[in-house]
């Protein structure tokens, strides 16, 4: 279970740090970001373990990405200057 977490920390941080790179003007300052990745993975991890019990280990790692990558997702601030389009039912 400890690996499962550092495991999983790992991974939420080198997630986080791809999209402080990748999406840096979409993005807040790297000092909310890079806790963010960890914390969700963290927490998907717990969850994922949670629910299946020991000895999942590689699906308590993609319960750890995907919490991460949800969580890294609403940190997403709409790119600037661009139009936004209106749909036509508004």
């Amino acid at each position: 279970m400890l690996l499962e977490a550092l495991g999983s920390a790992l991974l939420g941080l080198a997630l986080a740090m791809a999209a402080g790179h990748r999406l840096p003007h979409r993005l807040p300052s790297r000092t909310l970001v890079l806790p963010t990745g960890v914390a969700g993975a963290l927490f998907g991890a717990f969850v994922t373990h949670s629910a299946l019990g020991p000895g999942h280990v590689i699906a308590t790692l993609v319960g750890a990405v995907v919490m991460a990558v949800a969580l890294l997702s609403l940190l997403l601030r709409p790119a600037r200057g661009r139009a936004r389009q209106l749909s036509p039912y508004a």
